[in-house]
């Protein structure tokens, strides 16, 4: 905002009036006077703090709305690595290894250990969830072991508790129907394209397991190391149990007994 001086008034006699007008020099006393004509809009730039007050603020408010809205996180769900001790801990030690025998001591029971699982000799870290892995929890019986194939079969028997994948495969197969005729070579085609896709959707769920326990950076499960020491696959082929066999998916009827037919048949061979 601009501005203007001008003399002070005083009172003097009209003979030293008349003297100033003439004198050289500037009067001594001056006044600021503002010129509304020349007023500038001030420009105010935000200082370190001003933006660490809006920063702060909108923390506080995200943090509030999180809360509000989740009832239990402050992060909308997000839970960032550096938030848990454990996988700060398993981090700085790096990947362990663990004969089946040494991994069913981390079962839950001893409260001085954590809580491990395997899938597919993958060893991964559950403690964060006791009350399902725990002692007493529905899914107990999965810690301190590896039961992959329990995680595809939903066979939760204790024979099925174990990472033999052998015949899997077998519930993603459709049944065929008895009353369907074809010839061998038809039957032996479809049965090698049926087992070659029912791999593959085996492969798949094995794989939809490893992205739950291996959750990421923010996830609450992540991997610490892998099992050895175990044995190969010998000896008989474990069948599957009444719950698998009975879900396995339904081939059609033979062509030639009705639109309708024709249309299941179609659409289980494409299973």
């Amino acid at each position: 905002m601009a501005s203007t001086l001008r003399p002070r008034p005083t009172a003097t006699s009209p003979k030293e009036s008349s003297d100033d007008t003439s004198s050289p020099n500037p009067p001594s006393s001056y006044i600021v006077t503002s010129n509304s004509d020349h007023d500038e809009p001030i420009s105010r730039i935000p200082s370190l703090l001003d933006i660490l007050r809006l920063l702060l603020v909108g923390i506080l408010l995200s943090t509030t709305l999180s809360y509000f809205i989740t009832s239990e996180s402050l992060t909308w769900g997000y839970r960032p690595s550096w938030t848990c001790p454990a996988r700060i801990r398993a981090w700085l030690r790096g990947p362990i290894t663990l004969h089946p025998s040494e991994l069913s001591l981390y079962n839950g029971t001893l409260p001085t250990l954590p809580i491990y699982l395997a899938l597919n000799a993958s060893i991964y870290d559950v403690s964060a969830s006791p009350h399902l892995y725990g002692p007493g929890g529905p899914y107990h019986f999965f810690s301190g072991r590896d039961a992959t194939r329990a995680f595809i079969t939903g066979c939760f028997d204790p024979p099925h508790l174990i990472p033999d994948l052998r015949g899997v495969e077998e519930m993603f197969i459709p049944v065929d129907d008895p009353e369907e005729v074809v010839s061998s070579k038809v039957r032996k085609t479809r049965r090698e394209r049926d087992v070659r896709v029912a791999r593959k959707k085996m492969e798949e769920a094995v794989e939809g397991w490893r992205r739950l326990f291996d959750g990421g950076k923010g996830g609450k499960y992540f991997w610490v190391g892998r099992v050895v020491g175990v044995e190969g696959e010998e000896g008989e082929v474990m069948g599957l149990c009444v719950g698998a066999r009975e879900g396995r998916p339904k081939r059609g009827k033979v062509e030639g007994k009705g639109a309708e037919d024709k249309g299941r048949v179609r659409r289980a061979e494409d299973v």
